[in-house]
Protein backbone atom coordinates (compact mmCIF):
# COMPACT_ATOMS: atom_id res chain seq x y z
CA UNK A 1 0.00 0.00 0.00
CA UNK A 2 1.51 3.40 -0.95
CA UNK A 3 0.99 6.52 0.89
CA UNK A 4 1.76 9.71 -0.51
CA UNK A 5 1.56 12.94 1.27
CA UNK A 6 -0.15 15.49 -0.59
CA UNK A 7 1.41 18.93 0.56
CA UNK A 8 -0.47 21.28 -1.55
CA UNK A 9 -4.05 20.64 0.01
CA UNK A 10 -2.85 21.72 3.41
CA UNK A 11 -1.14 24.83 2.12
CA UNK A 12 -4.53 25.55 0.04
CA UNK A 13 -6.71 24.63 3.84
CA UNK A 14 -4.58 27.64 5.48
CA UNK A 15 -4.81 30.14 2.43
CA UNK A 16 -8.72 29.79 2.35
CA UNK A 17 -11.19 32.03 3.89
CA UNK A 18 -14.88 32.89 3.48
CA UNK A 19 -15.84 35.24 1.70
CA UNK A 20 -16.40 38.38 3.87
CA UNK A 21 -15.35 39.98 7.50
CA UNK A 22 -18.01 38.45 9.46
CA UNK A 23 -17.83 34.51 8.39
CA UNK A 24 -13.81 35.19 8.56
CA UNK A 25 -13.99 36.23 12.68
CA UNK A 26 -16.82 33.65 13.34
CA UNK A 27 -15.57 30.75 11.74
CA UNK A 28 -12.26 31.28 13.79
CA UNK A 29 -14.00 30.46 17.03
CA UNK A 30 -14.22 26.33 18.52
CA UNK A 31 -17.32 24.62 16.90
CA UNK A 32 -20.68 25.23 19.13
CA UNK A 33 -21.19 23.52 21.64
CA UNK A 34 -22.77 20.41 21.65
CA UNK A 35 -26.48 20.30 21.83
CA UNK A 36 -29.52 18.26 22.71
CA UNK A 37 -30.03 16.76 19.32
CA UNK A 38 -29.19 13.74 18.84
CA UNK A 39 -27.42 12.08 15.20
CA UNK A 40 -26.44 15.71 13.59
CA UNK A 41 -25.65 16.37 10.46
CA UNK A 42 -24.87 20.19 8.61
CA UNK A 43 -23.88 19.74 4.78
CA UNK A 44 -23.44 22.13 2.16
CA UNK A 45 -25.66 21.49 -0.21
CA UNK A 46 -24.23 22.95 -3.18
CA UNK A 47 -21.15 20.50 -2.92
CA UNK A 48 -22.84 17.59 -1.03
CA UNK A 49 -19.66 18.65 2.17
CA UNK A 50 -20.54 17.37 5.18
CA UNK A 51 -19.15 19.99 6.70
CA UNK A 52 -20.65 18.84 10.70
CA UNK A 53 -21.02 15.47 11.74
CA UNK A 54 -22.21 14.15 15.59
CA UNK A 55 -23.30 10.28 14.90
CA UNK A 56 -24.78 11.60 12.03
CA UNK A 57 -23.87 7.88 10.47
CA UNK A 58 -25.51 5.61 12.48
CA UNK A 59 -29.39 4.31 11.26
CA UNK A 60 -32.03 5.97 13.83
CA UNK A 61 -35.48 5.71 13.30
CA UNK A 62 -36.32 8.76 10.88
CA UNK A 63 -40.04 8.72 11.68
CA UNK A 64 -42.00 11.11 8.65
CA UNK A 65 -38.67 12.18 7.43
CA UNK A 66 -39.05 9.23 5.83
CA UNK A 67 -41.57 10.56 3.49
CA UNK A 68 -38.80 12.48 1.93
CA UNK A 69 -38.20 8.62 -0.01
CA UNK A 70 -42.18 8.49 -0.59
CA UNK A 71 -42.51 11.84 -2.41
CA UNK A 72 -39.21 11.33 -4.53
CA UNK A 73 -41.14 7.83 -5.70
CA UNK A 74 -43.88 10.20 -6.88
CA UNK A 75 -42.26 12.51 -8.39
CA UNK A 76 -40.02 10.78 -11.01
CA UNK A 77 -43.13 8.77 -11.90
CA UNK A 78 -44.49 12.04 -12.65
CA UNK A 79 -40.82 12.50 -14.68
CA UNK A 80 -41.38 9.43 -16.15
CA UNK A 81 -44.81 10.25 -17.43
CA UNK A 82 -45.89 7.27 -15.49
CA UNK A 83 -48.70 9.32 -14.02
CA UNK A 84 -50.09 13.10 -14.10
CA UNK A 85 -50.49 15.46 -11.09
CA UNK A 86 -54.48 14.59 -12.04
CA UNK A 87 -54.19 10.80 -11.90
CA UNK A 88 -56.76 9.67 -9.59
CA UNK A 89 -56.33 7.27 -6.68
CA UNK A 90 -59.40 5.27 -4.13
CA UNK A 91 -58.57 5.29 -0.62
CA UNK A 92 -58.72 2.00 0.20
CA UNK A 93 -60.16 0.52 3.68
CA UNK A 94 -56.20 -0.12 5.00
CA UNK A 95 -55.24 3.45 4.04
CA UNK A 96 -58.44 4.92 5.80
CA UNK A 97 -58.77 2.61 9.23
CA UNK A 98 -54.76 2.42 10.18
CA UNK A 99 -53.13 5.81 8.80
CA UNK A 100 -56.62 8.17 8.49
CA UNK A 101 -58.66 9.70 10.67
CA UNK A 102 -59.23 6.61 12.96
CA UNK A 103 -55.43 6.12 13.50
CA UNK A 104 -55.26 9.30 15.14
CA UNK A 105 -52.01 10.05 13.71
CA UNK A 106 -51.12 12.78 10.89
CA UNK A 107 -53.82 12.86 7.91
CA UNK A 108 -55.75 14.54 5.54
CA UNK A 109 -58.95 13.21 6.61
CA UNK A 110 -59.58 11.25 3.27
CA UNK A 111 -63.06 9.40 2.97
CA UNK A 112 -63.13 5.72 2.84
CA UNK A 113 -63.31 5.11 -1.04
CA UNK A 114 -63.10 8.25 -1.65
CA UNK A 115 -60.45 9.03 -4.90
CA UNK A 116 -58.51 11.88 -4.97
CA UNK A 117 -55.65 13.52 -7.07
CA UNK A 118 -52.08 12.94 -6.93
CA UNK A 119 -51.59 17.02 -6.91
CA UNK A 120 -53.55 16.91 -3.87
CA UNK A 121 -51.96 13.78 -2.15
CA UNK A 122 -48.34 14.88 -2.62
CA UNK A 123 -48.98 18.77 -1.07
CA UNK A 124 -50.44 16.91 1.95
CA UNK A 125 -47.82 14.67 2.49
CA UNK A 126 -45.49 17.09 2.05
CA UNK A 127 -47.41 19.96 4.06
CA UNK A 128 -49.14 18.41 6.84
CA UNK A 129 -47.25 15.00 6.44
CA UNK A 130 -50.17 13.11 5.95
CA UNK A 131 -50.40 9.31 6.32
CA UNK A 132 -53.51 8.38 4.88
CA UNK A 133 -51.91 10.41 1.38
CA UNK A 134 -48.42 8.53 1.82
CA UNK A 135 -50.35 5.08 1.91
CA UNK A 136 -52.64 6.13 -1.15
CA UNK A 137 -49.85 7.17 -3.51
CA UNK A 138 -47.73 3.80 -2.58
CA UNK A 139 -50.84 1.47 -3.34
CA UNK A 140 -51.92 3.75 -6.34
CA UNK A 141 -48.26 4.01 -7.82
CA UNK A 142 -47.29 0.10 -6.43
CA UNK A 143 -50.68 -1.77 -6.00
CA UNK A 144 -49.93 -2.43 -2.43
CA UNK A 145 -47.39 -0.65 0.47
CA UNK A 146 -45.65 -3.32 0.57
CA UNK A 147 -44.84 -3.02 -3.10
CA UNK A 148 -44.23 0.56 -2.84
CA UNK A 149 -41.46 -0.10 -0.27
CA UNK A 150 -39.58 -2.88 -2.29
CA UNK A 151 -39.25 0.41 -4.83
CA UNK A 152 -38.01 2.76 -2.22
CA UNK A 153 -35.40 0.73 -0.69
CA UNK A 154 -34.30 -0.48 -4.35
CA UNK A 155 -33.86 3.50 -5.02
CA UNK A 156 -32.36 4.28 -2.01
CA UNK A 157 -29.25 1.69 -2.47
CA UNK A 158 -29.30 3.13 -6.00
CA UNK A 159 -28.54 6.72 -4.69
CA UNK A 160 -25.86 5.39 -2.76
CA UNK A 161 -27.97 5.71 0.71
CA UNK A 162 -26.35 2.77 2.39
CA UNK A 163 -27.49 2.90 6.11
CA UNK A 164 -31.67 2.99 4.60
CA UNK A 165 -33.88 0.09 5.34
CA UNK A 166 -37.79 1.17 5.05
CA UNK A 167 -40.41 -0.99 5.98
CA UNK A 168 -43.38 1.54 5.14
CA UNK A 169 -44.20 4.60 3.22
CA UNK A 170 -44.97 6.92 6.27
CA UNK A 171 -42.63 6.19 8.86
CA UNK A 172 -44.80 5.01 11.30
CA UNK A 173 -42.44 3.02 14.19
CA UNK A 174 -40.82 -0.16 13.25
CA UNK A 175 -37.37 -1.25 14.86
CA UNK A 176 -36.32 -2.10 11.43
CA UNK A 177 -37.08 1.10 9.74
CA UNK A 178 -34.10 3.09 9.77
CA UNK A 179 -31.53 5.42 8.36
CA UNK A 180 -28.80 7.36 8.98
CA UNK A 181 -29.52 11.91 9.04
CA UNK A 182 -26.72 11.64 6.98
CA UNK A 183 -28.31 9.30 4.52
CA UNK A 184 -31.38 11.63 4.92
CA UNK A 185 -29.34 15.18 4.15
CA UNK A 186 -28.30 13.48 0.62
CA UNK A 187 -31.57 12.49 0.43
CA UNK A 188 -33.21 15.77 0.80
CA UNK A 189 -29.94 17.18 -1.27
CA UNK A 190 -31.13 15.19 -4.24
CA UNK A 191 -34.69 16.14 -4.08
CA UNK A 192 -33.85 19.90 -3.68
CA UNK A 193 -31.62 19.58 -6.61
CA UNK A 194 -33.42 17.11 -8.81
CA UNK A 195 -36.77 19.23 -8.19
CA UNK A 196 -36.20 22.24 -7.67
CA UNK A 197 -39.76 23.48 -9.09
CA UNK A 198 -41.48 21.38 -7.04
CA UNK A 199 -39.55 21.73 -3.78
CA UNK A 200 -40.93 25.41 -3.07
CA UNK A 201 -43.93 23.19 -2.24
CA UNK A 202 -42.12 22.37 0.73
CA UNK A 203 -42.03 26.12 2.12
CA UNK A 204 -45.99 26.14 1.80
CA UNK A 205 -47.03 27.12 5.52
CA UNK A 206 -50.45 25.49 5.44
CA UNK A 207 -52.39 23.35 3.57
CA UNK A 208 -56.53 23.57 2.90
CA UNK A 209 -58.32 20.25 1.67
CA UNK A 210 -61.73 19.46 1.93
CA UNK A 211 -62.04 22.88 3.81
CA UNK A 212 -59.88 22.01 6.28
CA UNK A 213 -56.81 23.76 6.96
CA UNK A 214 -53.63 22.22 8.16
CA UNK A 215 -50.34 23.97 9.20
CA UNK A 216 -46.89 23.04 8.04
CA UNK A 217 -44.86 21.82 10.59
CA UNK A 218 -41.43 22.31 10.01
CA UNK A 219 -40.78 25.27 12.76
CA UNK A 220 -38.03 26.94 10.54
CA UNK A 221 -40.52 28.41 8.14
CA UNK A 222 -40.83 32.20 9.36
CA UNK A 223 -38.14 31.67 12.25
CA UNK A 224 -35.06 31.59 10.27
CA UNK A 225 -34.89 34.28 7.18
CA UNK A 226 -34.50 31.78 3.79
CA UNK A 227 -36.00 28.63 5.39
CA UNK A 228 -37.57 27.13 2.74
CA UNK A 229 -37.92 23.32 4.18
CA UNK A 230 -38.16 20.47 4.34
CA UNK A 231 -39.44 17.96 6.65
CA UNK A 232 -39.98 17.12 10.37
CA UNK A 233 -40.40 13.72 12.25
CA UNK A 234 -41.84 12.44 15.29
CA UNK A 235 -42.68 9.47 17.08
CA UNK A 236 -41.91 7.40 20.47
CA UNK A 237 -39.14 5.77 19.53
CA UNK A 238 -37.31 8.86 17.04
CA UNK A 239 -38.29 11.76 19.67
CA UNK A 240 -38.60 15.24 17.66
CA UNK A 241 -36.40 15.47 14.29
CA UNK A 242 -36.19 17.40 11.75
CA UNK A 243 -34.21 17.93 7.92
CA UNK A 244 -34.55 21.85 7.20
CA UNK A 245 -32.54 23.61 4.66
CA UNK A 246 -32.33 27.59 4.27
CA UNK A 247 -30.22 29.94 1.64
CA UNK A 248 -28.72 32.70 2.72
CA UNK A 249 -25.74 34.72 0.73
CA UNK A 250 -27.17 32.55 -2.18
CA UNK A 251 -25.00 29.57 -0.32
CA UNK A 252 -27.87 26.48 0.65
CA UNK A 253 -27.44 24.33 3.82
CA UNK A 254 -29.13 21.35 4.89
CA UNK A 255 -28.92 20.15 8.66
CA UNK A 256 -30.17 16.96 10.12
CA UNK A 257 -31.19 15.82 13.58
CA UNK A 258 -33.40 13.75 15.97
CA UNK A 259 -34.35 12.66 19.28
CA UNK A 260 -35.36 16.18 20.56
CA UNK A 261 -37.83 15.24 23.26
CA UNK A 262 -40.24 18.55 22.40
CA UNK A 263 -41.53 20.57 19.78
CA UNK A 264 -40.62 23.74 21.31
CA UNK A 265 -37.04 21.78 21.92
CA UNK A 266 -36.41 20.83 18.48
CA UNK A 267 -37.45 24.72 17.08
CA UNK A 268 -34.93 25.70 18.95
CA UNK A 269 -32.08 23.19 17.95
CA UNK A 270 -33.02 23.98 14.51
CA UNK A 271 -32.51 27.74 14.54
CA UNK A 272 -29.54 27.31 16.27
CA UNK A 273 -28.02 24.63 14.39
CA UNK A 274 -29.29 26.44 11.00
CA UNK A 275 -27.10 29.46 12.53
CA UNK A 276 -24.06 27.61 12.79
CA UNK A 277 -24.55 25.88 9.41
CA UNK A 278 -24.04 29.18 8.03
CA UNK A 279 -21.93 31.61 10.07
CA UNK A 280 -19.28 28.66 12.05
CA UNK A 281 -18.63 26.62 9.38
CA UNK A 282 -17.37 27.25 5.96
CA UNK A 283 -16.52 25.07 2.55
CA UNK A 284 -13.30 24.82 0.62
CA UNK A 285 -12.68 23.63 -2.84
CA UNK A 286 -9.35 22.01 -2.63
CA UNK A 287 -9.05 20.85 -6.31
CA UNK A 288 -12.11 20.95 -9.44
CA UNK A 289 -12.37 17.46 -11.09
CA UNK A 290 -9.88 16.66 -13.86
CA UNK A 291 -7.15 18.83 -12.04
CA UNK A 292 -3.76 16.19 -11.49
CA UNK A 293 -2.51 16.05 -7.98
CA UNK A 294 0.17 13.59 -7.45
CA UNK A 295 1.23 10.71 -9.49
CA UNK A 296 1.57 6.31 -8.84
CA UNK A 297 4.55 3.95 -9.86
CA UNK A 298 3.51 1.92 -12.95
CA UNK A 299 5.32 -1.51 -12.75
CA UNK A 300 7.10 -2.68 -16.59
CA UNK A 301 4.27 -0.15 -18.01
CA UNK A 302 4.94 1.96 -21.06
CA UNK A 303 5.10 4.77 -18.50
CA UNK A 304 6.96 4.91 -15.26
CA UNK A 305 4.62 6.55 -13.29
CA UNK A 306 0.67 7.57 -13.81
CA UNK A 307 -0.63 10.48 -13.46
CA UNK A 308 -3.69 10.74 -10.86
CA UNK A 309 -6.34 13.05 -11.49
CA UNK A 310 -9.73 14.03 -9.28
CA UNK A 311 -12.88 12.38 -10.59
CA UNK A 312 -15.09 14.80 -8.79
CA UNK A 313 -14.18 18.38 -7.20
CA UNK A 314 -12.70 17.79 -3.55
CA UNK A 315 -14.54 20.11 -1.42
CA UNK A 316 -13.96 19.98 2.36
CA UNK A 317 -15.80 21.93 5.14
CA UNK A 318 -16.14 22.81 8.87
CA UNK A 319 -14.60 25.29 11.33
CA UNK A 320 -11.15 27.15 10.12
CA UNK A 321 -9.51 25.99 13.08
CA UNK A 322 -10.37 22.12 12.14
CA UNK A 323 -9.78 22.81 8.05
CA UNK A 324 -5.77 23.92 9.73
CA UNK A 325 -5.33 20.50 11.33
CA UNK A 326 -6.41 18.87 8.21
CA UNK A 327 -3.72 16.69 6.28
CA UNK A 328 -4.06 14.33 2.87
CA UNK A 329 -2.46 11.82 1.45
CA UNK A 330 -2.66 9.59 -1.44
CA UNK A 331 -3.10 5.63 -1.04
CA UNK A 332 -3.54 3.17 -3.61
CA UNK A 333 -2.41 -0.50 -4.48
CA UNK A 334 1.09 -0.13 -5.55
CA UNK A 335 3.08 -0.19 -8.40
CA UNK A 336 0.12 -0.28 -10.32
CA UNK A 337 -0.11 -3.04 -13.19
CA UNK A 338 -0.68 -2.08 -16.73
CA UNK A 339 -2.63 -1.70 -18.97
CA UNK A 340 -4.06 0.79 -17.09
CA UNK A 341 -7.52 2.63 -18.66
CA UNK A 342 -7.41 6.21 -18.78
CA UNK A 343 -10.21 7.16 -16.08
CA UNK A 344 -9.89 4.28 -14.04
CA UNK A 345 -9.92 4.61 -10.81
CA UNK A 346 -6.61 3.19 -9.38
CA UNK A 347 -5.98 5.50 -5.93
CA UNK A 348 -7.53 7.42 -2.92
CA UNK A 349 -7.01 10.76 -1.89
CA UNK A 350 -7.47 10.12 1.86
CA UNK A 351 -8.00 13.71 3.90
CA UNK A 352 -7.99 13.50 8.37
CA UNK A 353 -7.40 15.67 11.07
CA UNK A 354 -8.52 16.33 14.61
CA UNK A 355 -12.19 16.78 15.05
CA UNK A 356 -12.66 16.44 11.66
CA UNK A 357 -14.48 12.64 9.77
CA UNK A 358 -11.98 11.11 7.57
CA UNK A 359 -13.28 11.38 3.78
CA UNK A 360 -12.08 9.45 1.03
CA UNK A 361 -12.10 10.91 -2.45
CA UNK A 362 -11.28 8.23 -5.64
CA UNK A 363 -8.13 9.59 -7.97
CA UNK A 364 -8.47 8.23 -11.57
CA UNK A 365 -5.91 7.27 -14.25
CA UNK A 366 -4.83 10.53 -16.55
CA UNK A 367 -3.87 8.87 -19.54
CA UNK A 368 -3.83 4.99 -20.84
CA UNK A 369 -1.10 3.41 -19.80
CA UNK A 370 0.37 0.31 -21.91
CA UNK A 371 2.40 -2.77 -21.46
CA UNK A 372 6.01 -2.08 -21.60
CA UNK A 373 7.82 -3.36 -24.78
CA UNK A 374 9.07 -7.06 -24.74
CA UNK A 375 12.57 -6.15 -24.13
CA UNK A 376 11.99 -4.53 -21.13
CA UNK A 377 9.83 -6.80 -19.89
CA UNK A 378 13.23 -9.80 -20.44
CA UNK A 379 15.36 -7.75 -19.22
CA UNK A 380 13.23 -7.25 -16.03
CA UNK A 381 12.96 -11.03 -15.50
CA UNK A 382 16.65 -11.25 -15.98
CA UNK A 383 17.39 -8.84 -13.41
CA UNK A 384 14.49 -10.65 -10.68
CA UNK A 385 16.58 -14.07 -11.35
CA UNK A 386 19.91 -12.95 -10.97
CA UNK A 387 19.27 -10.15 -8.18
CA UNK A 388 16.23 -10.64 -6.43
CA UNK A 389 12.94 -8.28 -6.15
Amino acid sequence: MKRALVAFVVALLILASPADAQRRRRAAAPPPEPVPAQHVVIMDAASGAILACEDCETPVPPASMSKLMTVLLVLEALQAGDITLDTRYRVSEYAWREHGAPSGGSHMFLPINSEVAVRDLLRGAVIVSANDACVVLAEGLAGSEAAFVARMNRRAQELGLRTARFRNATGVDDPEHVISTADLARLARHLILTFPDFYRTYSERSFTYANRTQENRNPLLGAFDGADGVKTGHTDSSGYGLVGSAVLNEQRRIIAFNGTNTMAQRRSEAIRLMRAAFFDYSVVQLAAAGDQIGEAEVWLGSRSRAPLVTQNAIVVGGTRAVQEGLTAHIVYDGPLHPPIAEGAVVARLVIEGPGYTTQEFPLVAGRKIGRANWFSRAWEGLRLTLFGG
